[in-house]
């Protein structure tokens, strides 16, 4: 069994045939998928496709790029909104200097926000980090100074030290599509020199397809060739980084069900 440990299944790319797309990852063996939120304001979309599906979860948060437009919302409120039992995960929350959506000082009071609330609840908390390397190992030593928390470093494509830094203060890191591009063999080589008790992999579907579907529509099923180019990276089989990375997921997600 595999888990899609990041994919946006409320997005509109699905909004057509989202249970056909879960039944079809089920099908090909991705037996828990967790889609990310990036608007609390839209939680209730969120919550409802996690309630309709058994092998679906989910997370409350405010992506960075929606960070400035989301400000105001407290830690309170987010933990009062994970108490749902399907909800898994804080996030995602982060820093993205890449496109600079929002100002970077309100990203960075929203991600500190996360952190409470993971914190609080124990739930991990998803971290998107784009071109914010520096920043994001500063702000995640001074939170862990403050007490501990749980933590993904999602969809992994920053550089070594951040996810040396990650690994160090106890975090996963989490590998998608782009694990499998040509032009990744610096990734592969930082993900064949991370703990092997640290490693995840997801889809962050609608985007990043891997290879061979690079450049279409992503989604939870695909996961699986990520995980065979993972296999490859660390010299295992498809089935050893399956329970590789569906224990480590499971210990990470505790409150997700164990199938």
């Amino acid at each position: 069994m595999l888990i899609d440990t990041h994919c946006h299944l409320d997005f509109p790319d699905f909004a057509e045939e989202r249970a056909a797309i879960v039944a079809r990852a089920e099908a090909d063996g991705i037996g828990r998928m967790v889609t990310i939120s990036t608007r609390i304001r839209r939680f209730d979309a969120i919550r409802a496709i996690a309630e309709a599906h058994p092998s679906v979860f989910c997370s409350v948060g405010t992506h960075p790029h929606n960070a400035g437009e989301e400000q105001g919302i407290s830690a309170d409120e987010i933990v009062a909104l994970a108490e749902h039992p399907k909800v898994v995960a804080i996030g995602e929350a982060g820093l993205d200097y890449h496109y600079d959506k929002a100002p970077r000082d309100a990203q960075a009071e929203g991600l500190r926000i996360h952190i409470g609330a993971s914190r609080r609840t124990g739930l991990p908390l998803v971290i998107h980090a784009r071109s914010a390397d520096a920043d994001m190992a500063q702000i995640l030593e001074e939170e862990m100074g403050k007490g501990a928390f749980p933590f993904i470093l999602h969809c992994f494509s920053s550089g070594r030290a951040l996810a040396e830094t990650g690994v160090k203060l106890g975090g996963y890191v989490s590998f998608s599509g782009i694990l499998t591009f040509k032009t990744s063999e610096e990734l592969r080589a930082i993900a064949r020199d991370m703990p092997r008790d640290r490693l995840l992999v997801e889809t962050d579907a609608p985007y990043l397809a891997p290879v061979p579907h690079r450049g279409k529509r992503n989604e939870p099923a695909l996961v699986r060739h990520t995980a065979e180019v993972l296999a490859d990276t660390l010299g295992l089989t498809l089935d050893g980084v399956a329970d590789i990375t569906t224990t480590n997921a499971l210990r990470v997600f505790s409150r997700m069900p164990v199938p």
